[in-house]
């Protein structure tokens, strides 16, 4: 029942996407639970509701709402938890160079788009971990990918996650950059539902 909202967004006043946020977390050993962190700004460009720079950080049993990069981790030394959470948006909702580890949160994709953009650095060994997670989607949703790489080197693992029939075969996409491809490191682990077919 408590809520922090905010609904900057990129255009206004030229901003650009990383002062948008309605809570950033610059401290580390950080702990938050049962919060709900919304940017409700009109889908008109890059939203941020929470951005993590912090190392350490722990989110237990929040909602994370808002459309176009929901969620920034956005900082490549930073260690971030996420379990039982709820976690939405329209595109690269979930994005930057943390590691971050997602433990049986939901999901859940607003729009034909893209869920993850990570931007891993090249000398970290991981970067998302989706572990017993459920991948949902609103009513006429059919064509996500997993992800895309922001960044060469992006680290995204989806394993044991239930995944609805919204998630693509092809499961990930290039940001229609052949180099991403050499670099990205991608996976799918003993996942469950209709999008989780590796065969394309």
């Amino acid at each position: 029942s408590t809520i922090l909202t905010w609904n900057d967004h990129a255009k206004i006043n030229n901003m650009g996407t990383f002062k948008t946020y309605t809570l950033q977390i610059l401290c580390s050993g950080i702990r938050l639970e049962n919060l709900t962190i919304e940017n409700n700004a009109e889908q008109l460009g890059q939203a941020v509701s929470l951005h993590v720079e912090g190392d350490r950080c722990e989110l237990v049993g929040c909602r994370l709402l808002g459309n176009q990069d929901t969620l920034f981790t956005g900082n490549g030394s930073s260690r971030q938890y996420y379990r039982n959470c709820y976690i939405e948006g329209t595109t690269d909702f979930i994005f930057g160079p943390a590691t971050a580890w997602f433990e049986q949160c939901i999901i859940h994709s607003k729009r034909n788009s893209y869920i993850t953009a990570a931007s891993t650095p090249q000398e970290n060994p991981y970067g998302y971990v989706f572990n017993r997670c459920h991948l949902t989607a609103d009513a006429g949703v059919d064509k996500v990918y997993l992800g895309r790489p922001w960044r060469a080197y992006a680290y995204t693992l989806f394993m044991n996650c239930e995944m609805d029939g919204h998630i693509v075969a092809e499961g990930w996409d290039n940001w229609r950059n052949a180099e991403n491809e050499k670099s990205a490191r991608y996976a799918e682990y003993r996942n469950v539902g209709p999008g989780a077919n590796t065969a394309k």
